[in-house]
């Protein structure tokens, strides 16, 4: 079986996939002071709690945009699993798309892993939302090549700012308000978090398809895809588990690494 990992700025996600199928997932704190060996330690209980073990896998691929921690989730690979991952960004690793922007080697691996499952999974020209750490907006084109997109801060990111600059403002969590007007100042904050987000993602959507042109489908994925999914009108599909996808099949794409001697 496939060992997926997608290492976000906040969580790393650990998914164990047979074939198509996602079997079971977990997500960590990101820390790129942890050790290989702390990785294992961590998720072998989890794999015996699921009645599997480092032995059911011998595939792995790893799509991170944190690079201080690329390399003790390599040797996770190499000496638990005994194989040499697939790394997204390795210029032996194939997408199977174009990449239409000035930079494309800043293009960060989620955002692209994302284009290849949704492009996959849906047709016409796409907007992905991912609501991470920050919140970005991708375009896909109808042929699966990489236009470009937008990035804005993330939820929470935004919520630590509001409290570390302004002395009165306390740190809140996020929550979805009925009202908008808030009656105090934490409804007040959550309110503006949680509407004000749905004003930025509606908005966002709007001024891209208008200078796309075309019909686009918007697919939303990430921790808080599905609270915003029915509240925000122009998301179509709420997809949670699009990256984990996309490894997958970029996994399936490419071919399999030798294992280390």
């Amino acid at each position: 079986m496939l060992l997926a990992i997608d290492a976000g700025n906040t969580n790393i996600v650990f998914a164990v996939c047979d074939g198509e199928t996602i079997r079971t997932q977990w997500r960590a704190a990101t820390k790129t002071s942890r050790t290989s060996d702390e990785y294992a330690v961590w998720l072998s209980g989890l794999l015996e709690l699921q009645g599997l073990s480092f032995a059911d896998l011998d595939q792995a691929i790893i799509a991170t945009v944190v690079p201080g921690a690329l390399f003790d989730l390599r040797n996770l690979c190499r000496r638990y699993l005994n194989c040499e991952p697939v790394i997204i960004g390795d210029p032996d690793v194939k997408l199977g798309i174009g990449i239409n922007v000035d930079h494309p080697e800043a293009v960060g691996a989620d955002r692209l892993v994302n284009a290849v499952a949704a492009h996959e999974r849906y047709k016409g020209a796409l907007i992905v939302v991912d609501f991470g750490t920050a919140t970005t907006f991708d375009v896909v084109a109808e042929n699966g090549d990489y236009e470009g997109g937008v990035i804005a801060p993330g939820i929470n990111l935004s919520a630590e700012a509001l409290h570390q600059a302004a002395a009165m403002l306390p740190r809140v969590g996020f929550h979805r308000t009925q009202a908008v007007i808030g009656k105090d100042t934490v409804s007040a904050m959550q309110s503006g978090m949680y509407w004000g987000y749905v004003g930025l993602t509606e908005g966002l959507i709007a001024r891209i398809k208008a200078e796309y042109q075309k019909p686009m489908t918007v697919i939303a994925t990430g921790g808080l895809a599905s609270i915003f999914h029915r509240q925000v009108t122009t998301i179509d599909h709420a997809d949670p588990d699009l990256t984990v996808r996309g490894l997958t099949l970029l996994y399936a794409r490419n071919a399999a690494r030798s294992r280390p001697a």
